[in-house]
């Protein structure tokens, strides 16, 4: 049993219970629509367990749990943007479904709403979770501007892109860990512990997200299988592979990097197999389960 799936009856009632409504509903729909897709929830989950280390009861920790989620979906909404992409666990993406001024509003709504809820705490509690909120924030910012940074760029260390990976998935993980033990009441050192816990965790998660992305199944991801390879995005396949090619594979490689190809498909089945050509060993057992 996943650890943190005890959480999950008591997460999704209050879930339930703290759906934003409003007028006009074309604002709040598809905020609903994207949250009520599910998911792991796993930064919720971290929230609560980090809470309980040091106070029994939880519920204190819900509405940071929620507001980290909501804040969550408003990065993978317009991520999606971004992103182009068309699918999000399994179903249309929300500027799919609606369109792209929608997507960019309820999302905006979206941030607004998750800060709304932290500032229910009392005022000390509350500055401690927002002065972690928001170097998160700003720093999930930065390593999105990365991101996009590599996609044109041919000087990508794999140095670089644990760092642009630490700033746009870990450090929401780490911050989840940091505001469930700031509201448990742990103390200065066990917060540092908590929060290099949760990054670190949330490094090896992307890095596991790659694979995925690349070799998962679409029915089980829930999204457009090869959507970096598409998107030129220097992932650890992408930086290992260029490391390890031959003369040969490299320029394929950094041919389809560089040049937009008119066949995606053969763009994706060539750059998969030389993926798993150089990274078989390093791998083998993780794209085996896949």
């Amino acid at each position: 049993m996943d650890i943190t799936s005890r959480y999950n009856d008591k997460i999704s009632q209050y879930f339930e219970q703290m759906a934003p409504k409003g007028e006009p509903a074309s604002l709040y729909e598809p905020i609903n629509y994207l949250l009520m897709l599910g998911g792991k929830r796993i930064r919720p989950a971290m929230v609560l367990m980090s809470c309980e280390l040091f106070e029994k009861d939880t519920d204190k920790a819900l509405p940071a749990a929620y507001a980290l989620e909501v804040f969550h979906n408003f990065t993978l909404m317009h991520d999606d943007i971004m992103d182009k992409a068309t699918i999000r666990r399994g179903f249309p993406t929300v500027h799919e479904k609606y369109d792209l001024n929608t997507a960019i509003l309820s999302g905006d709504a979206m941030l607004i709403y998750s800060y709304q809820i932290l500032c229910g705490y009392e005022p000390a509690m509350a500055h401690k979770i927002l002065k972690s909120f928001n170097k998160m924030a700003m720093e999930l910012c930065e390593g999105q501007r990365l991101d996009m940074d590599f996609e044109t760029s041919n000087i990508v260390s794999i140095d670089g892109y644990l760092k642009m990976i630490a700033f746009k998935t870990s450090v929401l993980l780490a911050s989840a860990m940091e505001v469930g033990g700031i509201i448990g009441g742990g103390g200065e050192s066990d917060l540092k512990h908590l929060y290099e816990f949760g990054k670190n965790i949330g490094i090896a998660f992307q890095i596991q997200d790659d694979l995925l992305d690349a070799f998962g199944d679409e029915k089980k991801v829930g999204k457009q299988p090869g959507g970096d390879i598409i998107q030129n995005k220097k992932t650890y396949l992408f930086l290992k592979a260029k490391e390890l090619a031959d003369p040969g594979q490299l320029e394929k490689l950094l041919f389809y990097y560089n040049v937009e190809p008119h066949d995606q498909h053969t763009k994706i089945k060539d750059v998969k197999h030389i993926f798993t050509k150089h990274l078989k060993f390093e791998f083998k057992i993780i794209l085996r389960k896949m």
